[in-house]
């Protein structure tokens, strides 16, 4: 029997922790977001609108590299304290690719690594669900 491709993502607007569930463990991928706080600051001296269009180029690249990792799953659950995971759906759900790919948003905190990956494990332990 073909074991299913679980993947977790915790994320924000600066990173994403990408933790792959394999035999009751987690394999973890971070992700960064090209868009820095520095970066806000000196576009932003310069000219608010410049700012805002570079910050949603950065973050467009941002989640086509999360993306691309989400196409090697079957079933994979975004989670994270800011709208960054609902952008990140949004856009998903407009790319047939992700059509046959199980995908599900929580809501959650800030996250410690060790809390990151008891909430994944939890979610996909077949006990839970």
């Amino acid at each position: 029997m073909k074991k299913t491709r679980l993947l977790g993502i915790w994320m924000d607007h600066s990173s994403a922790h990408a933790m792959t569930f394999v035999n009751d463990s987690i394999i973890t991928e971070i992700i960064e977001s090209a868009f820095t706080s520095q970066d806000r600051e000196a576009t932003l001296s310069r000219n608010e609108n410049i700012m805002h269009n570079k910050e949603q180029q950065q973050h467009g690249l941002y989640y086509k590299r999360i993306a691309e990792t989400i196409k090697d799953y079957e079933k994979v659950v975004i989670f994270g304290p800011t709208n960054a995971k609902n952008e990140l759906a949004n856009l998903l759900k407009e790319d047939h690719h992700f059509n046959n790919i199980e995908i599900e948003v929580k809501s959650a905190d800030k996250m410690t690594e060790h809390q990151m990956h008891t909430f994944v494990k939890s979610y996909f332990d077949p006990a839970n669900n």
